[in-house]
C-alpha cells in the first residue's frame, strides 16, 4: 500500500501547465531519486508535496489523509508540514549561532528545553558539526551551512524528507558526508526520503527507485537498477547518455 499518494495533479503559472501528473504514489521506508532536464518540474513536484505550492488541481493522500490540494489553506496544512522535512538547494541561516539555527523550530514547538538540548545535539553529531554549535551561523562554509539546514530538519524527525538538490554545490567532501547522514537516518528510522538531483551517480547510490521527470510528465519510473540499465523510452534514454533532448 502507497505511504504517499498523489492524484490528477495540475500545476499552473501564469495560464500555462508546467506540472501534470495524473498519478504517483511512493512506499513507506524507501529513498526515490527524482531526475530530469532543468525545468521539468522536478523541483515543483517536490514543493507541492511538500504543501510550499498550492497546484490548480489535485489530490493528495499523506499519512492517512485525503487532501484535495487547491482548497488546502495554511492552518489545515500544519500539522502535516510538520511531519514532512523539505531541504532546499541554498540553505538560509538566521543571524545566530548554529545550535539556536538548529532550535529555532523546537522552541516555537514548545519543546522542553532538555529535549531540545538532546535533538539538537544528536542531529549536529548525525551531520557532523557538533564542534560549531557555539559558531555564529554565518561564519559557515557553504557546505557546512547546508548539513546545517540539513540538522535543522532532522531534529524535528520527519516522516517524509524531501531534498531538493541538497548537493548541488558542494564539493566531493561534502557531498559524502551528506549522503552517509541520508543512508544513516534512513536505515535507523526508516524514513521515506525523495530527492532531487542532476548528480545521476548519485541517484544510482542513494535510491532505490527513480522517476524521470520531462515537459512536465513522469516519463518513466523504476527500480534504481534497471532504471539506468535499461530505459524504456528514448527520452530517458537520451538524458543518461547525456544526448540533448526535446
Amino acid at each position: 500500500m502507497a505511504y504517499l499518494e498523489l492524484e490528477h495533479l495540475q500545476v499552473a503559472f501564469a495560464g500555462k501547465t508546467v506540472l501534470h501528473v495524473e498519478k504517483a504514489s511512493f512506499n513507506r521506508g524507501k529513498i526515490y531519486g527524482i531526475v530530469g532536464p532543468s525545468g521539468s518540474g522536478k523541483s515543483t513536484l517536490l514543493r507541492v508535496l511538500s504543501l510550499l505550492e498550492r497546484p490548480a488541481a489535485g489530490w493528495l493522500n499523506v499519512f492517512g489523509e485525503n487532501i484535495h490540494l487547491p482548497s488546502l489553506t495554511h492552518a489545515g496544512g500544519l500539522s502535516l508540514q510538520r511531519r514532512i522535512g523539505y531541504v532546499q538547494q541554498k540553505p538560509t541561516m538566521f543571524d545566530a549561532t548554529v545550535f539556536d539555527n538548529v532550535a529555532l523550530g523546537l522552541r516555537y514547538r514548545g519543546m522542553a528545553r532538555e529535549e531540545i538540548q538532546t535533538r539538537v545535539g544528536e542531529a549536529l553529531r548525525l551531520v557532523e558539526l557538533e564542534h560549531t554549535a557555539t559558531q555564529r551561523a554565518h561564519t559557515l562554509s557553504g557546505g557546512e551551512a547546508q548539513r546545517i539546514a540539513l540538522a535543522r530538519v532532522l531534529v524535528y524527525q520527519p516522516d517524509l524528507l524531501f531534498l531538493d538538490e541538497p548537493t548541488a554545490n558542494l564539493d566531493p567532501y561534502h557531498i559524502a558526508i551528506f549522503e552517509r547522514v541520508i543512508q544513516a537516518i534512513h536505515q535507523e528510522r526508516q524514513t521515506t526520503v525523495l530527492i532531487v538531483t542532476h548528480n545521476l551517480q548519485q541517484a544510482r547510490r542513494l535510491t532505490d527507485h527513480c522517476l524521470f521527470i520531462h515537459k512536465g510528465s513522469i516519463v518513466e519510473r523504476g527500480e534504481t537498477e534497471a532504471f539506468f540499465a535499461q530505459p524504456q523510452t528514448s527520452e530517458l534514454d537520451d538524458f543518461l547518455c547525456g544526448r540533448m533532448i526535446y
